[in-house]
């Protein structure tokens, strides 16, 4: 009998292999991204004090006008962006990049760009 792959499972191992090499610190925090079906999420950590800086997603009521109408590419950027603003009122100009197992493109890689756009360094 075939046995179908569990894609989510593969997924976490991956992250968990990244996850001992990635670690982020109060000096550099690591920007964490999680894809769901429907949503995007962001967070920067310090895992250090296992505290999040800063976080931003789909779901904000301050966002919903922005978001409205727009494609989930396009929603993407604009989580990007958030993020890269609330980390500068922070003043964290500079993290790790953690796409928690995903592969880099799609969300995934507009997220990332549109935060290098808006000032972060990774």
């Amino acid at each position: 009998m075939i046995e179908k792959r569990d894609k989510n499972l593969e997924r976490k191992r991956r992250h968990l292999r990244v996850r001992k090499k990635i670690f982020g610190t109060l000096e550099v925090p690591r920007l964490n991204v999680f894809r769901s079906t429907a949503h995007v999420y962001a967070q920067i950590i310090d895992d250090v004090n296992s505290v999040t800086l800063v976080s931003s997603n789909t779901l904000l009521k301050s966002l919903e006008k922005k978001l409205k109408g727009k494609n989930k590419m396009e929603q993407a950027q604009i989580i990007g962006e958030d993020i890269a603003l609330k980390a500068k009122e922070k003043n964290i100009d500079k993290v790790v990049f953690d796409r928690a197992g995903y592969v880099y493109t799609c969300r995934i890689a507009a997220l990332a760009e549109a935060a290098r756009k808006a000032g972060l360094k990774f």
